[in-house]
């Protein structure tokens, strides 16, 4: 578990999780700054009984049961509540690729963070953009993640994720909507769904009204659509956006596939602002968290809804268990020197894959 954004309510929801007895099941490792987790817990108003470990003592026997990864990276009294800053933004960042980069080498089996914000992670590191793209070069990726958002209702797969609207539409092939399809039927199968219908969002109002407002829905989306259904995917669509989540809701569809960020997340937001979680697939493992932010405005107020966190980390582990059958490697590389390449600022990164 990556400590999130220091200067909202990430480091009070990773002392609940530590003290929920339904959130830690004894398998954590909490990586971030013992005395930011420490505040969190004086906010939250709970006590922890977590052994904390240096950064020379993770190439030792590890104990047994849930600890943290103390890495000395963000001193609270430097950090101001309720608002963004530099100092949390370089935390939450090294914090988010020590994560990636020991989960990758085999030493966890799925990453959770508690929220970021972008923002302050551009204040420490200006060509942040997002989660994806920084995972894809954090790790080497061969092949870009995907984001889905999860409520128990319904999920959320979308074709395109953090671009400008503008873009959308020349963005969208019907090879990338059907490699979508497919990477959505895989993954919501290993969550437990034994064949997951899906509901393709058009992109167009009306989806497309018969050409006469727009040619995507016809030309692009439901080509990708017949070659899904004629894999045998349980997909329908294109369906006009305004109402392909009613459909779902009322139970026609266990997901719903959008074309662009909003699309979706609006929808969901609504549905479930505090229960849900987004899942970022399509790595070696799952990498999961709560689908609200960073809360400037309760920060430090132990009001921080435990719920949608909660749900992220029970994901994880289920995904994980999915994982876990198609064969993971043993640990490679030692805690240490992956640990002190999370931490160097110097460090060079290679570009995200496109």
């Amino acid at each position: 578990m990556a400590i999130g954004d220091a200067g909202g309510i990430s480091p009070e929801l990773a002392a609940k999780v530590v003290a929920d007895p339904e959130a830690n099941a004894d398998d954590l490792m909490v990586i971030g700054d013992r005395r930011l987790l420490e505040r969190g817990a004086a906010d939250a108003g709970v006590t922890l009984d977590l052994p904390v470990i240096g950064l020379d003592g993770v190439d030792a026997a590890l104990p047994g049961g849930s600890f943290m990864v103390d890495l000395g990276n963000c001193d609270p009294d430097t950090v101001p509540q309720g608002k963004s800053s530099a100092g949390s933004g370089l935390a939450a960042v090294q914090n988010f690729r020590a994560a990636l980069l020991a989960t990758n080498a085999g030493h966890a089996d799925v990453v959770f963070f508690t929220p970021f914000n972008k923002h302050a992670m551009r204040l420490a590191q200006p060509d942040y953009v997002d989660e994806i793209g920084f995972i894809d070069a954090t790790i080497g990726a061969m092949q870009s993640g995907r984001e889905f958002n999860v409520l128990d209702e319904v999920w959320n797969a979308r074709v395109t994720s953090h671009i400008p609207l503008r873009e959308v539409a020349d963005r969208i092939t019907a090879e990338r909507i059907y490699s979508s399809l497919v990477l959505t039927d895989r993954i919501m199968r290993g969550a437990g769904y034994e064949r997951p219908r899906i509901g393709v969002a058009a992109l167009n109002p009306h989806a497309g009204d018969g050409r006469n407002f727009g040619t995507e829905d016809d030309d692009i989306i439901l080509p990708a659509v017949e070659r899904a259904a004629a894999g045998q995917l349980a997909v329908t669509g294109p369906i006009p956006s305004d109402t392909v989540f009613v459909r779902a809701i009322r139970g026609e569809f266990d997901a719903v596939m959008t074309m662009y960020h909003d699309q979706g997340q609006i929808a969901m937001k609504l549905l479930g602002f505090d229960r849900g979680v987004t899942l970022i697939a399509n790595y070696p493992f799952p990498i999961v968290t709560p689908a609200h932010g960073t809360a400037y405005d309760i920060a430090g107020q132990g009001k921080a809804d435990l719920g949608a966190t909660r749900n992220a980390v029970k994901l994880g582990r289920k995904l994980a268990l999915m994982e876990e059958r198609t064969g993971r490697s043993q640990p490679c590389g030692k805690l240490s020197d992956l640990f002190a390449r999370a931490l160097d600022r110097a460090a060079e990164w290679e570009k995200p894959v496109t």
